[in-house]
């Protein structure tokens, strides 16, 4: 079993960032592949990166390229989205998520636990 708690979200104007943590417990964080989603009111949720369990092979979706980089810290069971020159399109509510594997899914449903999720909220 793994919970997952999200934190950092807040409110910034547009071009700002934010650094968004998700803390694990458990002492199997290394073994598990891990993902940010996020989903907008009225919207689906959406795979934003995901990242395998090692952190060497990560992949984005293109709207936020160059913009968010994901990161993981597996001696403090923890996982990190620097998001960098925030837009308001990226207003959501961003979620962690952890999948029992090695390797990544771009499909949130392949995840097995998810955060709370923590909401980011970017100004014009």
């Amino acid at each position: 079993q793994v919970q997952l708690v999200e934190s950092g979200g807040g409110l910034v104007q547009a071009g700002g960032s934010l650094r968004l943590s998700c803390a694990a417990s458990g002492r199997t964080f290394s073994s598990y592949s891990m993902g940010w989603f996020r989903q907008a009111p009225g919207n689906e949720r959406e795979f934003v990166v995901v990242v395998d369990s090692s952190g060497t092979y990560t992949f984005y979706t293109d709207s936020v390229k160059g913009r968010f980089a994901i990161s993981r810290d597996n001696a403090k069971n923890t996982l990190y989205l620097q998001m960098n020159s925030l837009k308001p399109e990226d207003t959501a509510v961003y979620y962690c998520a952890a999948k029992r594997d090695t390797f990544y899914s771009l499909y949130g449903n392949e995840y097995n636990y998810w955060g709370q999720g923590t909401q980011v909220t970017v100004s014009a």
